[in-house]
């Protein structure tokens, strides 16, 4: 991992840590995805997250406030976020 990317793994930490979490697992992909188109351009990430914001909410609108909270980085050094959402309660 270099210096950039441990600064963008700080940087969704920091983020997804507005949406409470009582479990965030946060892993880099990116080597799985070297020699593919755009993956020069910014970082691959696996994300598990479960939190009790997302009680009551759809799998979409999970899906949608993660994306919410670290979209900004898409446009940046983050290429590919893979999201598996889950209610606190069903950990």
């Amino acid at each position: 991992m270099s210096a950039a990317d441990g600064n963008l793994e700080a940087q969704l930490r920091a983020r997804l840590a507005a949406l409470a979490p009582t479990q965030l697992e946060l892993i880099d992909d990116s080597s799985r995805h070297a020699g593919h188109a755009g993956a020069s351009q910014g970082a691959h990430y696996k994300l598990l997250i479960a939190s009790p914001r997302f009680a009551g909410l759809s799998p979409l609108a999970r899906h949608r406030l993660v994306i919410d909270t670290v979209g900004d980085l898409m446009h940046g050094p983050l290429h590919a976020l893979s999201i598996k959402t889950v209610i606190s309660d069903a950990v």
